[in-house]
């Protein structure tokens, strides 16, 4: 079992920045790839980021891939989401999500955090 615990999420101005954290319970964190997704009022929820078991691959949704960095410390068990030039349109729940499988789909994820707000001003 894997338990995911976001944090870092908050009210920011537009332009400004975030850095969300998943606290990742267990010794086998790097077993896993990791990734970011978000849930907008009224939306489905939408693919962020992903990073593969050992950091060594990103990939990002077109909407984010110039503003937000995914990185992982496999050693504190934690992944980041560094986010930048926030939008109001990036505002949503944020969800860390965990799989075996790199390019995991929503419907087939192995475990899930709570989810983080971020909510962007103009």
């Amino acid at each position: 079992q894997v338990q995911l615990v976001e944090s870092g999420g908050g009210l920011v101005q537009a332009g400004g920045s975030l850095r969300l954290s998943c606290a990742a319970s267990g010794r086998t964190f790097s077993n896993y790839a990791m990734a970011w997704f978000r849930q907008a009022p009224g939306k489905e929820r939408e693919f962020v980021a992903r990073i593969s078991w050992s950091g060594g691959s990103t990939y990002y949704a077109d909407s984010v891939k110039d503003r937000f960095a995914i990185t992982r410390d496999n050693a504190k068990n934690t992944v980041y989401l560094q986010m930048n030039n926030l939008k109001p349109e990036d505002t949503a729940v944020y969800y860390c999500a965990a799989d075996r499988r790199l390019f995991a789909q929503v419907r087939e994820i192995d475990y899930w955090g709570q989810g983080t707000q971020v909510t962007v001003s103009s």
